[in-house]
């Protein structure tokens, strides 16, 4: 549930809270503390398939690490969100950084896998509508409780306003990664297409390869 505080929370009330119980984490959205959905394990062996990728692509160029909170903006109020992947170049972040807090800058890319499992529409239009403002389209596209598309569309465009290069979000059941991009329409890839993307050079994979490494069945729910 969120924790409902009498007035907004600041970000320093915020990192003074308590931990949570059990192995839930909270995000800072809007002065409350949000429960982020804990991953279940094909959420968590796909996290792992796609962090080995970026790690091989950014070797010796910045830092890869999985749900690593990070302190942004959001319609000019303070955001902490923590993203099941996110990767930051010693461009944005210099090497010798060494302090055991939230990542103090914008990430150059953030991975959102959405959970649970239950994707019910076609990624494509609903990114293209989310992004158009055509908001009432995206959210109609529903998961199972938790989640939908649409919150997650919403999010990366939250993300690309507080300076993170690139945003992908990858759905389980339609077997996707969808690409945000902070002066493109997004793309979304499916199957046996190649992704590539400017951030890493020489990087490139099929959506499908990710799921075959993953193990995860053509029926995962």
């Amino acid at each position: 549930m969120i924790l409902q505080a009498k007035n907004q929370l600041t970000l320093q009330e915020f990192l003074n809270l308590p931990p949570g119980e059990g192995d839930i984490t909270y995000e800072l959205v809007d002065g409350q503390a949000i429960p982020k959905m804990s991953p279940k394990f094909f959420h968590a062996k796909l996290t792992h398939v796609l962090l080995n990728l970026i790690e091989k692509s950014c070797e010796g160029k910045g830092e890869v690490c999985p749900e690593w909170a990070v302190a942004l903006t959001r319609r000019g109020r303070d955001w902490m969100p923590i993203p099941d992947i996110l990767h930051i170049s010693y461009e944005r972040l210099p090497a010798n950084w060494d302090e055991n807090e939230a990542c103090p800058v914008p990430p150059d890319l953030v991975i959102e896998i959405i959970s649970p499992f239950g994707f019910e529409s076609d990624a494509r239009r609903l990114a293209n509508a989310t992004l158009s403002q055509s908001t009432e389209t995206a959210k109609t596209a529903t998961l199972s409780p938790g989640q939908t598309f649409g919150q997650m569309a919403a999010k990366a465009k939250d993300y690309l306003d507080a300076k993170v290069l690139r945003v992908w979000v990858l759905d389980s059941k339609a077997r996707s990664i969808t690409v945000f991009y902070p002066d493109a329409a997004p793309q979304t890839y499916m199957g046996e297409e190649l992704l590539t993307d400017s951030l890493f050079e020489g990087l490139q994979f099929t959506v499908e390869q990710v799921f075959q490494k993953a193990k995860i069945p053509l029926d995962a729910q």
